[in-house]
């Protein structure tokens, strides 16, 4: 790899290219799959790409290979390309050679295999109908981004991706649920099937529901439902083009005094350094007590805002340039434990997971309950089944809400459950 760095830099540059970008992405893993409560496979994979950015009196060229790749013809396609395009500004940051790594030690399918079966056995136990399926992953990642400008970054890391799914037929009725991971070596398996045979546990009756306007109380699986529309007003490109309702509401407050959002890119298993442009990333408080602080930006949005870069400019494909994305959403824990979230709840729906697309930029959402249970006096009734919910997330965010104290990882998103109210409940199960 280092001496085809040095080639596509040697060629572009020889060509004329003015600013060289390469971006190389490799990914190896070593998953093992189980279905119906055995296991069915164990596979092995690997990968790489490089991706050449130049340009060439301003015009930009790009061009993808996947393993072994040959400079020449790399360098020719983005050339090619080059000439298709009209010039625009382009601003490689200079920057010296660095390292950042969260290298744990490798997990073989001699240790994976163990853990799937004992937590398929556990389940099985409490819920002998059941048929679980999923898998375990040891997956290892480089991203390198060098540039014209003597930037040289790496950034490796390895972590266990750990997913499992149960699924219950009684009858016409299905129930799936499903539990997802990203930890380090020293993993323990137990929380995640406490979790599982929580909500099989909770989901043995299925029980009707008043239709109405009740709270609702969002776990941290199903709370990216509010989430995603609020980390696109937050964009700032989104900002700049003015789609964001929050486009001349920075400093004024958008949300409860409660909630406190922020990016954390440093957290272990999570994070990540430097963003597709060379910038490094940081940790940015973009909702302070319900007060709208700051967006976040790529080097073009925040150019032409006069600022510096969030470190914020990921490349949505690698043909693709550059557009703000977040590293991370962490949302600040309120002080309730599970238990007392329900009784603050007291008469109310908890949602866990929920069927289709969420809300747009506009905030405005109707989507199905895939799982929900229905809450009377603090306590589980049981599973709701044909329920939809609806409502609009600004709306909620300014209205009444409580946070939890136990947040886990949802994908990138580090959230607690949430009470909200002002939520529409319609349902085909009615008492």
């Amino acid at each position: 790899m280092e001496e085809t760095l040095r080639e596509l830099m040697t060629q572009a540059q020889t060509a004329g290219a003015t600013q060289v970008q390469v971006q190389v992405e490799a990914h190896r893993s070593q998953p093992v799959n189980f279905e119906a409560n055995r296991l069915k496979s164990i596979e092995r994979t690997q990968s790489q790409t490089v991706a050449l950015w130049l340009w060439r009196e301003g015009q930009p060229g790009v061009a993808v290979g996947s393993g072994a790749v040959s400079p020449e013809a790399l360098v020719a396609k983005a050339l090619a390309v080059a000439d298709l395009h009209p010039p625009e500004p382009v601003q490689l940051p200079a920057g010296g050679v660095r390292e950042f790594a969260e290298i744990h030690p490798p997990l073989a399918p001699e240790v994976l295999i163990p853990w799937g079966l004992e937590m398929i056995a556990q389940i099985r136990r409490a819920f002998p109908e059941v048929l679980c399926q999923g898998g375990l992953s040891w997956e290892e990642s480089l991203t390198r981004l060098v540039t014209s400008e003597g930037l040289d970054y790496t950034y490796r890391t390895t972590a266990l991706e750990v997913g499992m799914a149960c699924e219950w037929v009684r009858g016409d009725d299905f129930l799936a649920v499903a539990e997802h991971t990203r930890t380090q070596a020293d993993f323990d398996p137990q929380p995640l099937v406490t979790r599982l045979c929580q909500a099989l546990t909770w989901a043995q009756q299925n029980v009707p529901i008043p239709p109405g306007r009740w709270p609702v109380l969002l776990t941290p699986k199903a709370a990216d439902l509010l989430w995603e529309p609020i980390q696109a007003a937050l964009n700032g490109r989104q900002v700049l083009e003015g789609a964001s309702p929050w486009v001349q509401r920075r400093g004024e407050r958008v949300a409860h005094p409660h909630l406190t959002c922020r990016q954390e890119p440093h957290v272990p298993l999570h994070g990540c350094p430097f963003d597709d442009e060379g910038v490094l990333t940081q940790p940015l408080t973009l909702i302070d007590q319900g007060v709208l602080t700051r967006f976040y930006t790529d080097q073009y949005t925040a150019r032409q805002w006069g600022e510096a870069s969030s470190g914020n400019g990921f490349r949505p494909g690698l043909t693709r340039a550059p557009f703000p994305s977040l590293v991370n959403w962490w949302v600040q824990p309120g002080d309730l434990s599970e238990p007392e979230l329900l009784r603050q709840l007291d008469t109310g729906l908890v949602v866990d997971q929920v069927l289709g697309g969420g809300a747009d930029i506009s905030g405005d959402f109707s989507v199905n309950v895939d799982l929900g249970y229905w809450v009377r006096g603090g306590d589980i009734q049981g599973r709701v089944k044909d329920t939809m919910i609806s409502g609009n997330v600004y709306d909620i965010l300014q209205g009444e809400i409580l946070l939890g104290a136990n947040a886990t990882w949802q994908g990138d998103s580090f959230t607690p459950g949430i009470i909200i109210d002002q939520v529409t409940i319609t349902s085909q199960t009615t008492p």
